[in-house]
C-alpha cells in the first residue's frame, strides 16, 4: 500500500522516526483541498501513543479538506544544516501517513488538548487548565491515526554512524 523508500541505505529505524516525531514542535499537514489541489499547511503538533494531534479553529480550509478526504500525511524536519562546500544539505526528516479527524467525544477532545498544553506549557498546570476551560468551546482538535512513518537521513549522517 505504501511505497518502499528508494535510498534504503538512509532509512531511520521505527524507533529514530518516533524520536524525530517527539522532538518537534512543528510540522507540515498535507491534504487534498479544493478542487483536487494538495493543501499543506505548517502547524504546532504533538505525538503521543502512535497519533498526532493539532488544534485548530472549527472552520476554514483545512476543516473542509478533512471532512471532504481523511488522507493526510505530515512531515516534520528534525535537521537541515547547509554544507555549501558540498553542495548539499545534512538532513534528518521524517513523514507519517495516515488518516485524520475530527475529534467528537469531548473528554477525548480535552485529554488530547490536554496533551499539546502539556508540550507547549509545561509545568504550568493550573493555568494550563484555566485557559483550556476557556478555550475549548471553541476550538476543534484534530487526531491523525498514523499507518505509516518513515524516517530519512542524509548518507553523510549515515556514514557518520559506522
Amino acid at each position: 500500500m505504501f511505497r518502499p523508500m528508494r535510498r534504503i541505505k538512509q532509512l531511520l529505524s521505527q524507533e529514530d522516526t518516533v524520536q524525530i516525531f517527539e522532538r518537534g514542535t512543528s510540522g507540515t499537514l498535507a491534504i487534498l483541498g479544493d478542487d483536487g489541489y494538495p493543501y499543506a499547511l505548517p502547524l504546532s503538533y504533538v505525538y503521543s501513543q502512535g497519533k498526532i494531534f493539532f488544534h485548530s479553529a472549527k472552520t476554514g480550509h483545512k476543516i473542509d479538506a478533512i471532512r471532504a478526504n481523511d488522507k493526510a500525511s505530515f512531515c516534520v524536519i528534525d535537521k537541515d544544516h547547509i554544507v555549501p562546500e558540498e553542495y548539499t544539505s545534512y538532513f534528518r526528516s521524517a513523514i507519517a501517513f495516515g488518516r485524520i479527524k475530527i475529534m467528537e467525544d469531548e473528554q477525548e477532545k480535552r485529554a488530547a488538548l490536554d496533551i499539546l498544553a502539556q508540550r507547549y506549557t509545561p509545568g504550568r498546570e493550573e493555568q494550563r487548565q484555566r485557559t483550556m476551560d476557556k478555550e475549548l468551546p471553541a476550538l476543534c482538535m484534530l487526531e491523525l491515526d498514523i499507518e505509516h512513518m518513515t524516517g530519512k537521513e542524509a548518507i553523510e549522517l549515515v556514514k557518520g554512524r559506522t
